[in-house]
């Protein structure tokens, strides 16, 4: 028999409405961090990081992966906000959206 008095009352779950107020903001940090799970992913980041801005043709030349694939990851970075892109003619530039990166770096200080 569980001595009721001995639980640990700081493991239990908050059923407080704070809760309720994070929810946003797990959706948002859920949405962020399966955008830059993959590894190619990461990487993209990090060379638009280390650039002001780059064509995509110039990113599919750094990287390991076909040209289509390239823009699939970028697709999925541009759609959760973490990169932007412009259209240039017949080609897009891309760069980090800094407002983007700030957003998934509090969400993650916030757990």
């Amino acid at each position: 028999m569980v001595d009721q008095q001995n639980i640990c009352r700081t493991c239990e779950p908050d059923s407080t409405p704070a809760l309720a107020s994070h929810a946003n903001m797990d959706d948002s940090l859920a949405e962020l961090a399966w955008a830059i799970a993959h590894p190619a992913r990461v990487k993209l980041v990090r060379l638009l990081l280390e650039r002001s801005s780059c064509v995509c043709g110039e990113l599919v030349g750094l990287m390991p992966l076909a040209q289509s694939t390239v823009s699939q990851h970028l697709k999925i970075l541009k759609d959760a906000g973490i990169v932007q892109g412009e259209i240039d003619g017949p080609r897009v530039c891309y760069c980090v959206n800094i407002a983007g990166l700030d957003r998934l770096k509090a969400l993650v200080a916030e757990l």
